[in-house]
Parts: structure tokens; C-alpha cells; sequence
């Protein structure tokens, strides 16, 4: 199916599968462990889904995330109301339900898949796997700067 130009700047609930899908920047950060204090402030640690591919900064299995690990958040336009606020502040998801625009190196906008990791959003190389922390230490992998 073709996308239709400029697509991103429509309604969330007006695109089609590929063209929501096609939102994601692919940064890898609403893959990583969050955790949430009782103000419901989010932190988001460096921790990876044990389905996160730390080389691509996708899923592993994204088709069947859900069967494999239950607490999944499976994003659309109907749960985002409801998750966007642990959503990156840079994620288009987020910044198109706030009615903002995508950010400027979004490679929607540059035409480039690798402009994520040039502007320094990209999680390649920066990730723990989440089989190799025990829960009790999830604190200590808190990074501020992710949000």
C-alpha cells in the first residue's frame, strides 16, 4: 500500500497500519524497562525487553510480542490516550497525539534510517539485556537523560 505524502501531520486515527507503523523512528526506548514511583512519575531505565534486538533497536519477534511477553503494551490509536504519557517525549506517537510535530531528524523527515542515531536518539549500543538484571536492581540502572 502507498503512504500518502506528509501523511504524519494527519490525525492518528486517519492513517492506515503501514503508515502507522511507519511513525516509529525506531529508537528502541519504549522497549526499554520503566518504572513507576507512586506520584506516577516515569523512569526509564537501560534495561532492554528480553525480545529487544540490541543491533536493530526493534523487536525481536514483533508480530507475537504480545503471546511472549504478556506486559507488552501493544501501541495503537485506541491505548495510546492511556500510554502516552510513559511514551518518549521525542516518540511521534506521543508528539502527534499532543498534536505536535515530529522531531526534525526523524527519518520520515530526513529520508534516513541512521538519523536517529546521528541526533543521538537511538538506543543501539547503550542497552542491558533484561535477563541479566535481577529485579531488585532495577534502580541502579535508572538514565535520566532517555525521556
Amino acid at each position: 500500500m502507498t503512504k500518502r505524502p506528509e501523511f504524519w501531520t494527519l490525525p492518528l486515527d486517519a492513517l492506515t497500519r503501514p503508515e502507522w507503523e511507519a511513525l516509529c523512528d525506531g529508537c528502541g526506548k519504549c522497549c526499554l524497562l520503566k518504572l513507576e514511583d507512586d506520584d506516577g512519575d516515569i523512569a526509564y531505565t537501560d534495561i532492554a525487553c528480553r525480545l529487544f534486538d540490541p543491533d536493530t533497536c526493534r523487536c525481536g519477534n514483533y508480530p507475537v510480542r504480545k503471546q511472549l511477553v504478556p506486559g507488552c503494551v501493544v501501541l495503537d490509536a485506541e491505548t495510546l490516550p492511556e500510554i502516552a504519557f510513559w511514551m518518549p517525549q521525542t516518540c511521534a506517537y506521543r508528539l502527534r497525539y499532543e498534536d505536535k510535530p515530529i522531531p526534525d531528524w526523524h527519518p520520515l523527515l530526513t529520508g534516513d534510517s541512521g538519523s536517529v542515531a546521528m541526533a543521538g536518539h537511538s538506543m543501539t549500543g547503550r542497552t542491558v539485556a533484561e535477563y541479566e538484571v535481577d529485579e531488585e536492581d532495577y534502580e541502579d540502572h535508572i538514565v535520566e537523560d532517555l525521556a
